[in-house]
């Protein structure tokens, strides 16, 4: 080992050219007989795809399949390999894992089949690279939500219901289950609009009235009219709101949702106007409460998905939003009460406490600059430089990570809707492969039973070449529905594919000279009832 050690050197060297190349020849490298008596290759075959590796480099794992002794069970005695029939990219992964220690996660592949290929190898996703885990967790998450949306459409497109309340309270949330449903929701829409358009144009001077030089607003002006028109919508989300309580599985809970109080602040100020006197100590009250009829627009948030899914993210980033508004809040004191103290020696100065100074350094830190607050010693314009650049890098720390959830949710809602498309319209297909197949099966039948008659009663069919296992086939099949006294009888499809009902059109009946005649096999129908299939 002494003289390998100091031939090394002088090897390296001369294999980059610095020292010639000697002319004795190099030690015999030593060899640990030992070892290559104990670890071999290993052949291992993943679905026609060949790998090759050491004993020892399995071994190293031995809670894993290929690491213990369970891997002899897919041992091909003729081959001498290992057969797996798995996906052999995926399985590269694997294998890596096994000669590096580390476990890398594939972007291109589907993550519920690398976590299959992980639990049939025995080997926990949990230990997973630094720098793969954080792609995993985000593909494994969107997943998971993926296939809980999926569970949730499905449960609630097979959901029967019995109760009144049920079925109201489906058409509520899903306005698309019916037609009823399907206008009411517009009409709410539509009234929606109307009261927020409405409380913008009563606000518009209307013109001079006559004879004076008054310039009253349109709510002023007409009055009765634009009263009218708010009754009515009130009326509507009045009856909106009482008939979503009523539907409600869960009364208390609906009454504290957000959406629920949206409704009543929305409705609450008209009730209380009306009982309002035309005192002056109360106007200013009523004024009050004719602001909060702004909160109507947020009823859109039912019939807009792009609102919803604000929403949801604003809920989901509840974190970084509190980490901005504590990071701002921090700021605004600090540097408020530094401009305070860096102006407060100035004649007329602006800056007369730190609560005043909160304004500048609102306005500052938000870029907006209104100009009505400037100082004006050199500290309080460094002061006031700093602090507009905090607020520029305070307020974009959190910003990605919002828009980062905005996306997710977005793309989220994208492929829910691209996924309920393409499973209607392939239901849709499938219960028309199903009607065509229907049909044909249909009429094999029937053309089986007119040759099945006329080779009974000896009457020549003309179309005699049926194989005979498709007739023996219709004679079971007509063993059963005599037995079990059912008849199979073809459905009428519309062109969506869902079924309607039954045709009214009696079934074709095989021709007056073998229908005349007496059936004396074992498949005579004796008061048959029809039992309607979609085959």
């Amino acid at each position: 080992m002494a003289s390998v050690a100091a031939w090394l050197p002088f090897a390296r060297a001369a294999a980059i050219g610095w020292v010639p190349i000697s002319k004795g020849p190099m030690p015999v490298p030593p060899v640990d007989h030992d070892r290559t008596r104990t670890d071999e290759k290993v052949r291992i075959n993943v679905s026609g795809q060949h790998f090759e590796t050491w004993s020892h480099t399995l071994s190293k794992y031995p809670d894993s399949l290929l690491g213990s002794n369970e891997k002899e069970f897919f041992f091909d005695e003729e081959s001498k390999e290992y057969f797996f029939d798995r996906d052999p990219e995926l399985f590269r992964h694997v294998l890596n894992y096994y000669r590096t220690g580390k476990l890398h996660f594939p972007k291109h592949e589907c993550i519920t089949a690398y976590d299959e290929e992980l639990a049939f190898y025995g080997i926990m996703p949990d230990i997973i690279g630094d720098c793969c885990y954080e792609d995993y967790r985000d593909r494994k998450r969107e997943n998971s939500e993926r296939l809980m949306d999926d569970r949730d459409s499905e449960n609630g497109d097979h959901v029967v219901t019995t109760t009144l309340r049920e079925k109201m309270w489906r058409a509520f949330e899903n306005p698309h289950t019916s037609t009823a449903a399907l206008v009411f929701y517009y009409v709410t829409g539509f009234f929606i609009a109307i009261s927020v358009m409405a409380n913008v144009v009563e606000t518009i001077p209307c013109g001079t009235l006559p004879g004076t030089k008054k310039n009253p607003p349109c709510g002023e002006r007409y009055e009765v009219i634009f009263f009218c028109l708010d009754t009515a919508c009130v009326m509507i989300f009045t009856a909106e709101y009482l008939l979503r309580l009523f539907a409600a599985p869960d009364r208390c809970k609906f009454t504290r949702s957000v959406m629920s109080i949206i409704d009543v602040v929305a409705i609450l100020p008209y009730y209380i106007g009306l009982g309002i006197t035309d005192n002056k100590d109360l106007s200013g009250a009523f004024v009050t409460l004719r602001v909060f009829r702004v909160f109507r627009i947020f009823k859109f948030s039912r019939h807009s998905q792009g609102l919803r899914i604000l929403g949801y993210t604003l809920k989901s980033c509840a974190s970084e939003l509190g980490f901005l508004l504590f990071s701002l809040s921090m700021a605004i004191i600090i540097f408020a009460t530094v401009m305070f103290y860096a102006e407060k020696n100035v004649v007329g100065t602006d800056f007369t406490s730190i609560p005043e100074s909160f304004w500048y350094t609102i306005v500052t830190m938000t870029t907006l600059g209104y100009g009505d607050m400037v100082p004006h010693t050199i500290i309080g314009k460094v002061v006031g430089g700093v602090c507009s650049l905090s607020g520029v890098l305070v307020i974009a720390l959190p910003v990605p990570v919002i828009v980062s959830n905005f996306s997710r949710i977005y793309h989220q809602n994208q492929r829910a809707d691209k996924r309920k498309a393409q499973k209607k319209a392939r239901l849709a297909r499938i219960r028309m492969a199903k009607n065509a197949s229907g049909n044909a099966f249909i009429s094999s039948k029937r053309k089986a039973e007119e040759m099945l008659l006329a080779r009974e009663m000896g009457i020549e069919h003309e179309d005699n070449n049926e194989d005979v296992f498709a007739l023996q086939h219709h004679h079971m099949l007509m063993c059963l529905e005599n037995a079990t006294e059912r008849e199979f009888v073809e459905m009428e499809m519309q062109h969506n594919g869902a079924p309607s009902k039954p045709s009214n059109t009696p079934p074709l009946t095989p021709s007056p000279s073998i229908s005349s005649l007496d059936q004396s096999s074992c498949c005579t129908r004796r008061n048959q009832k029809k039992y309607q299939v979609r085959l």
